[in-house]
């Protein structure tokens, strides 16, 4: 090749065209992305609340049909049961315990996942209170099913006639304060437990500081920008400097076995 061409990569220097701009990153701007207005936010969890309490239907559906009825028998004096220690009463509060636990750790795992925009406390505390109104749906609900052919047979039925009387919570219900405050104590609570204790733990291993999900940062301008085929448009990073140093043109010391030069 002589010398007045020019290598093919080689710039060539010409003035009466404008330099090329710089290549440039747009600026990144980091943290949560934004999530609405905030009265978009109060209707959403304001359905999620009321979603999350008529879930409550099908879960005390499914609780009458899998806890047990206990046998009793009629009386002079009323229903009693048809065996000293009937064990279906307590059936009835384990069957509801089981269930309420499971309600509460797939709706906080439900909101986990469909809210991700939102996640944070307020989420966290309509998961809690929509489990808890889902349970005492579920238990008044589940308990009526079957009462009203109970309590027909408990007054019209003769004396020695054997019947089922249907499940019911001894562990759990709402106690009244005062005569106007309720309550819910017991295995009723469960669900809000539950569904507390998972979205704790699914925020405690979330990756993003603030739960939300954010995008990757771009890379730091100082280390150099990336190579356009190795760089973030084409799937990878680069991470060589922008400018290596220049070799010094002093000469190096001369080592400590090197020959002197000749004097004279």
């Amino acid at each position: 090749m002589s010398p007045d061409t020019s290598e093919p990569q080689r710039p060539v220097d010409r003035p009466d065209e404008p330099a090329a701009a710089p290549r440039s990153w747009p600026a990144y701007t980091g943290g949560p992305q934004p999530v609405g207005p905030p009265r978009r936010g109060v209707v959403v969890a304001t359905a999620t609340l009321f979603g999350l309490t008529a879930l409550g239907v099908p879960l005390g559906l499914l609780w009458a049909a899998v806890a047990p009825g206990t046998p009793v028998v009629k009386t002079a004096d009323g229903a009693i049961y048809a065996q000293p220690q009937p064990e279906q009463p307590i059936a009835a509060d384990g069957w509801f315990s089981l269930l309420g636990l499971g309600f509460g750790v797939l709706a906080a795992i439900g909101l986990w996942v469909l809210l991700r925009r939102r996640r944070g406390p307020a989420v966290l505390g309509v998961a809690a209170l929509g489990a808890l109104g889902a349970a005492l749906v579920a238990w008044q609900l589940g308990r009526r099913i079957g009462l009203a052919d109970y309590e027909r047979l408990l007054a019209a039925a003769p004396e020695g006639t054997a019947f089922s009387k249907p499940a019911d919570l001894r562990a759990g219900g709402i106690e009244w304060v005062f005569g106007v405050l309720p309550v819910p104590f017991g295995n009723v609570l469960l669900p809000a437990f539950a569904a507390a204790v998972t979205y704790t733990l699914l925020a405690g291993w979330s990756r993003w500081p603030s739960l939300r999900p954010e995008p990757d940062p771009l890379p730091d301008p100082t280390l150099g920008w990336p190579d356009p085929d190795t760089g973030p448009a084409a799937g990878g990073i680069s991470w060589e400097p922008a400018e290596r140093p220049a070799p010094s043109a002093a000469p190096e010391p001369p080592g400590p076995d090197a020959a002197e030069p000749p004097r004279g």
